[in-house]
């Protein structure tokens, strides 16, 4: 096994997911820059002291997240928990390198994509306008699923306890998805005539949303639903550069 220069990694990753085409919400690609070399690169979800601490345990050199450190709006003062993060970071030689919407709309890679194929979607579009980007995916079930079927078995696949929210008396046909926090999407959903909207958490208003709108609403976890693009990414790093890789799973219910 031989190390990758940690600018090729950031560059190949920045190049796959056309990172710099997207208007987001906080930077992506490298944030924090620490060894020259990478043998090892750790995953996570999201950034936190416990799962850079994991990450320099486990001997990696670069952890790749979904969620980074830095977020547009927040207060650019490094504060006590910035600070303990950055120096945990630092101490290690550790960089950070995130990736946010990129790594929700790629059509293999994605966190959306990925959904869809645990789901077994068919006849995909892509669906979920955030800032002119469609960021998730539309498709048909292979047969049709009673909603609560259909959350058990995406919750099994990806290791949460799905909240349905039901839109009627309909079976499940037709899906539409954008993980994380875009519960307010359900509205595309109803547009596109769609029977079911999965994301991460809902909103207070979900459950009148989906009676409303006819669609069945279905939270399987912010985190949960948020776990398959970091894996998928760098599986495809691993492949392409020969380097080790570790998914740091968090026991996190929202």
């Amino acid at each position: 096994m031989s190390p990758v220069r940690l600018a090729d990694l950031v560059a190949w990753m920045d190049e796959a997911l056309a990172a710099p085409s997207f208007r987001d919400y906080g930077p992506n690609g490298l944030q924090v820059t620490g060894a020259d070399e990478v043998t090892r690169l750790a995953t996570a979800v999201s950034v936190s002291l416990d799962v850079i601490e994991r990450a320099a345990a486990d001997g990696a050199q670069a952890l790749l997240v979904h969620h980074g450190l830095f977020w547009e709006g927040a207060d650019p003062t490094i504060g006590a928990l910035e600070r303990r993060r950055l120096e945990a970071l630092f101490a290690a030689d550790l960089s950070l390198i995130a990736y946010h919407l990129p790594l929700d709309a790629h059509p293999e890679v994605g966190n959306n994509a990925r959904l869809a194929d645990l789901l077994g979607l068919a006849d995909r579009a892509p669906f979920g306008d955030h800032r002119g980007v469609m960021l998730g995916v539309r498709g048909a079930l292979p047969d049709p699923e009673a909603p609560d079927a259909l959350a058990e078995r995406l919750g099994a696949a990806i290791g949460s306890t799905p909240l349905v929210l039901p839109g009627g008396d309909h079976p499940v046909r037709t899906v539409g998805i954008v993980s994380g926090g875009a519960a307010r999407d359900i509205r595309q959903a109803a547009d596109a005539g769609l029977d079911a909207f999965v994301t991460g958490e809902p909103s207070e208003d979900a459950p009148y949303l989906a009676r409303e709108l006819g669609v069945h609403f279905i939270a399987a976890g912010h985190n949960a639903t948020e776990t398959l693009g970091v894996q998928a990414l760098a599986a495809r790093a691993a492949e392409r550069f020969g380097i080790e890789t570790a998914f740091l799973a968090v026991d996190n219910p929202v």
